[in-house]
């Protein structure tokens, strides 16, 4: 397969090939959350809440950590199981790709701020480089959101495709 020379066509495939990848990551992701119990019937949830409740979670966060989340931690681990799941599904398949990338880049700034914190006195680019993790998800999950990722290899370009005519086999 060769990539057309049209610069704006060579980005939706780069923004394409992204979105499968990141969505393949969430598949992963999941499979062990949902494919087993012991996230989210067995404390896996917990421990991790716990943990970031131990030295990662921001300030204004704990509270909810410890309030919300832990009382209600196997209906949210459920949740975060099948969110994932239905994410990694959404992206690899390129349907309802801007839905799944607005719950995506929520998802991720909740993880952002229940375990990314560097600490009160550290140097204000730690911050950064500690959000690492999420933060660089969240900007893939903007540019889907604010992008065309499903314009190509996506069961939305098929579809438009098929009912233009065109049938044209790179997408």
């Amino acid at each position: 397969m060769s990539l057309p020379s049209d610069p704006s066509t060579r980005n939706s495939y780069a923004l394409a090939l992204l979105r499968i990848g990141v969505g393949i990551l969430f598949l992963i992701f999941a499979q062990y959350k949902v494919l087993g119990t012991t996230f989210t019937l067995h404390g896996g949830f917990q421990f991790w809440i716990n943990k970031f409740l131990e030295g990662g979670a921001y300030p204004f966060m704990a509270p909810i950590l410890r309030g919300f989340v832990l009382p209600h931690s196997t209906i949210i681990a459920f949740l975060v199981a099948y969110g994932e799941l239905a994410i990694g599904l959404a992206l690899v398949l390129g349907v309802m790709v801007r839905s799944a990338s607005f719950c995506g880049l929520i998802f991720m700034l909740t993880l952002l701020f229940s375990s990314d914190y560097p600490g009160a006195g550290a140097p204000f680019w730690q911050y950064f480089g500690a959000s690492l993790s999420h933060s660089v998800f969240a900007l893939c999950f903007a540019a889907f959101l604010f992008g065309r990722a499903d314009s190509v290899w996506s069961v939305a370009a098929v579809r438009k495709n098929l009912a233009s005519g065109s049938g044209d086999e790179n997408q």
